[in-house]
């Protein structure tokens, strides 16, 4: 679209962000905002020309008239090439300058009425043509310092006889700051514009001058210290040409010798310390080697070879310091106390390798803490959960970059004695890949036969592990490789019953967040009812982490109420444990009200603890299937299949029809059907719910049971005993069915479990049904 002006036209036009294009100049770049690219489409459909200006602020996303200058370049548009996502790659040439006269339109692109200049500068004098020669003197000299410029684009702008190109060509070559380019673009004057043009060319010869000037003198410095480390191995040569002794006086090799001299070190190991001395002696101090090697011989150096600390052997102090401590972990005591009384009539009794299995939250970390301060040894804990590299315990060798000495080694560095007390935090979360398997590594460190010359990859001298005292724990031996758990002390810790749970709220957890938080008894108080009730129904677990929490919780609400409502004192109780607790999150079942057909109570042991299982049996007339729900695990539905298999050969004597197999679908069902159950121990509590059903005969609401069933109808032993029973009592049954052979347990058994229920201990089916069917004596 045309003016009357010959000089004027109507143009798209593309805001530019940090550049600025000259006539003359080809350069590409990429066009993203959605106006830019309307403005392309809209040149490429016409002809092809397009007016292009720079932003003053690049930052601005969506400029309008005010951000963008008024001086342009009038463009042709050579290539365009669409890129993926909505991006635009364009190649321009630079045709005329031109200066924006109005502004036509902003939507859906910019659309501009621009006056066009002509270019042309033609050398009309003989200052022009002296103007142009330093000109193109000055840019020689740039271009030469740059060394980025390609000598076909020096050759064409030297060869310009155009001041008006001239000036364009050397501004859109160089490297300068957007006011500078839009400066001399806006000039119209060929001979103003280079005379604008040469001093800033001469400020960037100074400038490139003086990076030179850097990064000779930076080339310098590296150039003197490789002469440097020539000159003293040239040094070292000739000393050995004339086989004098070269001893290095310099303070640091005299350090080692002084400390070699001052400890007792053992002969392997000073022979070696003195050995790398030597070679270290011989090293140029700037080598990379040097550095490595001093590394090595300050760690030989610093360990603790000959320092141990003096072992407390009184089992009555140990005994007071334990039970400070810890409420419960009585095996675990009882353990410690032993050693000590051995080690106290016998010097050389080798220390004990202790492994302790249990839930999480028990106490088996802080409990060593207390071992290690009860026997006066240093305490040093190592967490093995996610190790996967045998490096990580035996160290690195020396060959690598980076190496060394392992976990061993660092923590008997960090104690400071060759006799601390190390934990093995985690040690059944170990695993194993392409770097090897830690757990074998482990085998030697926990084999008191063996560990006496332990090897670290790193020191290379024995080791002698005999005097270290190592516990470890772990939540399950399962994952515990058999060799290692094969040289380790096992002992097995239970979770806390809903007594001695309180028992350790009492005496250490109220007592420890109440010293925290700044409360005094006469300000704060939790009532034994509340208490468990936070136990019953705010936690689920085997340990005391989450209760401590919640007490943590409760103080720092008791505090707020003190500090902001002014109250003189606040009592948690039964009645306001919600106000402090929010609604129950747990809810454990009770016993039934009434006696049902079909409806047995189970024991379970869960990670949280113990728990009672209701067991659901429907029958219905079919074709004898048997349906099993729940969420039931494999080990789970053989021992209701045993259960079923026993049933069948004992209808006669059960009174059940003997081909109900045929005519009767039966569904079994354990609710809660999103938690996952599985275990032998079901099995007579479903044969018992099965043959209710069967029989119509309603099973004691009194009676919890546990144990694994054969289709013999023999009860099997089963695990988690104490946790079971527990929870027996907890949901209010007064009776409680177990294995004979579990019989010899119920010596851990508390008294208050043992007193609140009638424990039966069973051999055979014919018993169970006996004590649960409430009609089966009669038949």
């Amino acid at each position: 679209m045309k003016n009357e002006n010959s000089n004027t036209n109507i143009y798209p036009m593309i805001p530019l962000r940090g550049i600025t294009v000259f006539p003359h100049m080809t350069i590409h770049f990429d066009v993203g905002r959605g106006k830019s690219v309307s403005a392309l489409e809209k040149a490429m459909a016409g002809d092809q020309l397009i007016f292009l200006v720079t932003q003053k602020d690049a930052v601005v996303e969506e400029p309008g008239m005010d951000d963008i200058y008024k001086t342009g370049t009038l463009s042709k548009i050579k290539q365009l090439l669409r890129l993926p996502g909505k991006t635009v790659r364009v190649l321009v040439e630079g045709i005329q300058r031109g200066e924006i006269i109005s502004y036509v339109s902003s939507e859906p692109y910019f659309e501009v009425e621009a006056l066009t200049f002509d270019n042309n500068g033609r050398i009309s004098g003989k200052r022009e043509e002296a103007l142009r020669r330093k000109a193109v003197e000055a840019f020689e000299s740039y271009a030469a310092l740059a060394g980025r410029i390609s000598p076909d684009t020096v050759f064409a702008i030297i060869t310009t006889e155009d001041t008006g190109k001239l000036s364009d060509m050397i501004a859109g070559s160089m490297t300068l700051k957007t006011d500078q380019r839009q400066e001399l673009l806006s000039e119209k004057d060929s001979v103003k514009r280079i005379a604008k043009l040469l001093p800033i060319i001469h400020n960037e010869i100074q400038i490139l001058e003086l990076e030179r000037d850097i990064s000779s003198k930076v080339k310098g410095q590296i150039d003197e210290m490789q002469k440097q480390y020539y000159l003293k191995e040239q040094l070292k040569i000739i000393r050995e040409e004339l086989g004098e002794d070269e001893v290095d006086s310099e303070d640091e090799i005299q350090e080692y010798y002084d400390q070699l001299d001052k400890r007792d070190y053992p002969v392997e190991v000073k022979d070696k310390i003195e050995k790398e001395i030597g070679r270290l002696v011989k090293m140029s101090p700037i080598s990379a080697e040097a550095s490595v090697l001093r590394t090595y011989i300050e760690w030989l150096i610093n360990m603790p070879w000959d320092k141990t600390t003096e072992e407390k052997l009184e089992p009555a102090q140990a005994r007071v310091i334990l039970e400070r401590d810890h409420y419960g972990l009585d095996k675990v005591k009882e353990r410690i106390i032993e050693y000590i009384a051995s080690r106290k009539m016998a010097k050389d009794f080798n220390s004990p390798i202790l492994c302790l299995v249990g839930p999480p939250g028990v106490g088996k970390t802080s409990i060593v803490k207390s071992i290690a301060e009860a026997v006066n040894r240093k305490y040093v804990r190592m967490s093995l959960g996610g190790v996967r590299d045998e490096a990580e315990i035996r160290g690195h060798r020396r060959t690598y970059v980076g190496s060394m000495p392992g976990r061993i080694v660092k923590a008997i560095s960090q104690a400071d004695s060759m006799n601390p007390l190390i934990l093995f935090d985690e040690i059944d979360k170990m695993s194993s890949d392409f770097r090897g398997d830690p757990a074998s590594a482990m085998l030697e460190v926990l084999d008191s036969e063996q560990n006496y010359s332990f090897r670290d990859h790193y020191l290379e001298v024995p080791l002698d592990l005999r005097q270290v005292m190592f516990i470890t724990t772990a939540n399950t031996a399962d994952t515990i490789p058999q060799p290692l758990l094969d040289r380790m002390e096992v002992i097995y810790i239970s979770g806390y019953t809903t007594e001695e749970k309180e028992n350790i709220a009492k005496k250490f957890l109220i007592p420890k967040q109440m010293k925290k938080h700044g409360l005094t008894n006469s300000r704060f108080g939790i009532s034994d009812s509340a208490l468990s009730g936070i136990i019953s129904n705010y936690t689920r677990e085997s340990g005391v982490r989450t209760l401590e929490r919640e007490i943590a919780s409760a103080c720092r609400k008791a505090v707020t109420r003190l500090v902001e409502d002014g109250v003189p004192s606040v009592k948690i109780t039964s009645r306001n444990i919600e106000d402090f607790f929010g609604p129950k999150k747990f809810a454990y079942e009770k016993a039934l009200e009434t006696d049902e057909i079909g409806i047995a109570r189970g024991l379970a042991w869960t990670p949280a603890g113990g728990d009672t299982l209701s067991i659901e049996v429907n029958t219905m007339p079919g074709s004898g299937k048997l349906e099993l729900t729940g969420r039931l695990g494999d080990v789970m539905k053989e021992s209701a299949k045993a259960a079923y298999g026993y049933i069948r050969s004992r209808t006669d004597k059960l009174g059940i029809d003997g081909d109900f197999y045929k005519s009767t679908d039966i569904h079994v069902h354990v609710p809660e059907g999103a938690v996952p159950k599985d275990g032998p121990s079901a099995g007579i509590t479903l044969a018992t719910a099965i043959i209710s059903a069967l029989t119509q005969m309603p099973v004691s609401k009194e009676v919890a049971m546990t144990g694994e069933i054969t289709l013999r109808g023999r009860v099997l032993p089963i695990g988690g005993l104490k946790e079971k029973l527990t929870a027996a009592r907890r949901a209010g049954m007064k009776k409680a069915i177990i294995p004979y052979a579990n019989k010899s347990e119920l010596v851990e058994i508390s008294e208050e479990v043992k007193n609140s229920l009638e424990i039966i201990p069973v051999k055979s089916m014919d018993e169970v049904l006996g004590i649960a069917l409430k009609q089966h004596k009669d038949k």
